[in-house]
């Protein structure tokens, strides 16, 4: 009689999760490696978050990828968190530690690896961040561990820039001005250039990138964002959100397998990506 192992269930909880791409390729490597385990859409309101993080315990879920608007929240039902979550003050992954439900932040580690694969000039030291959120918060403390210390944070919402700088030590300028600073790394942390409403929109314009730099786009359906195209146009290089999406995947998938994403796995959402 052949023995049954039962499956690992993983999950991805957000509010809503339409773009997301975590169930393709977690779910991919884990089929490549063959492990017995799925990882599957959790569409959870924040009210419901009490009840989602009870049945993590109850059924023994094995980890869970967390998105937007759950990052912050999720850290009181957490028995450990890492430097990292403390840092950012959000955790994007659960994983289990023996008997504690644990949390980290590979947003932070995903954010860093294109910067540092890269090799970013020396002298491209001041950095502008356009947005204030949770993915802000992740680049800010990946920022600080590359040694970057000159930056400056903006908003379209004044309050945001200004809790971000007064935490991390930064400069704030209003969003209106975001053209008259100096920089040389340009990070879009916002959602303007997404797939949907904010497609046809950039936070910043062609005409504004001066001389040289990189700009760096944390949005990454669809692959080729306005915010991109319009730096390249102006002579400026560029990193896409997908290169942080599969980093912080990778890290995931490390901390509860040991192993790296698949080949097979990160072609799926490169494919997909570019709608193939």
């Amino acid at each position: 009689m052949s023995q049954f192992t039962p499956y690992s269930i993983y999950g991805i909880i957000g509010y809503p999760l339409g773009h997301s791409m975590s169930p393709l390729i977690h779910t991919t490597s884990f089929q490549d490696y063959g492990i017995p385990a799925v990882l599957v859409p959790f569409p959870t309101p924040p009210e419901e978050i009490e009840t989602l993080f009870k049945s993590v315990r109850l059924l023994n879920i094995r980890g869970l990828c967390v998105t937007i608007p759950h990052k912050q929240a999720i850290i009181p039902y957490l028995d450990e968190v890492s430097e990292h979550v403390k840092k950012a003050g959000a955790a994007n992954l659960v994983y289990w530690d023996g008997d504690k439900l644990c949390g980290d932040n590979t947003d932070i580690i995903g954010f860093m690896q294109p910067l540092m694969q890269k090799k970013v000039p020396a002298e491209y030291k001041k950095v502008l961040i356009l947005g204030a959120g949770g993915a802000a918060r992740a680049a800010v403390v990946g920022l600080h561990d590359l040694g970057y210390s000159d930056i400056t944070v903006t908003d379209i919402v004044t309050d945001l820039p200004e809790a971000l700088a007064k935490e991390f030590n930064l400069k704030t300028v209003a969003w209106e001005d975001r053209d008259k600073v100096e920089a040389q790394i340009i990070v879009n942390s916002t959602p303007l250039g997404m797939q949907g409403k904010f497609e046809e929109q950039t936070p910043y314009e062609q005409a504004w990138f001066k001389g040289k730099g990189i700009a760096y786009d944390i949005v990454y359906t669809p692959y080729n964002t306005k915010f991109r195209q319009e730096a390249e146009k102006a002579g400026w290089e560029s990193i896409s959100g997908r290169e942080m999406f599969i980093g912080q995947a990778n890290a995931q998938f490390k901390i509860w397998t040991g192993k790296d994403l698949s080949d097979r796995a990160k072609q799926a959402v490169i494919d997909a990506l570019a709608g193939k």
